[in-house]
């Protein structure tokens, strides 16, 4: 079984082919695909490959199942004693991304 690390959004994902994850929103249509090439590591049943920081010629392909809104977050501010309170919400947009295949660097 083949996993790698991909790095979008400043965020890091393990990701394995046939899996969905939710990513900060790209700017892709539904139903397109994406090449995410800041690959970190690959694990390819007992051989691993670690970028230095990411692997030349690796790419992880992906579909994109279309954005969205994730649950509302509450960001209540208090100071005790001097009145002050202030309660906001943000709800993060994200896209849903199908891994399809993830595309190993080749060896010379």
């Amino acid at each position: 079984m083949i996993n790698a690390i991909i790095k979008t959004g400043g965020k890091q994902y393990n990701v394995t082919p046939g899996q969905t994850i939710k990513v900060e929103r790209l700017d892709v249509a539904e139903g397109n695909t994406v090449e995410l090439d800041e690959v970190l590591l690959i694990k390819n049943d007992d051989k691993v490959t670690v970028g230095t920081p990411t692997i030349d010629g690796a790419k992880v392909i992906a579909t994109s199942q279309g954005d969205g809104k994730n649950k509302k977050i509450i960001v209540f501010k208090y100071k005790s004693k001097v009145r002050y309170h202030k309660k906001t919400g943000h709800r993060q947009l994200f896209t849903s991304l199908a891994i399809d295949k993830i595309i190993e660097p080749e060896t010379v």
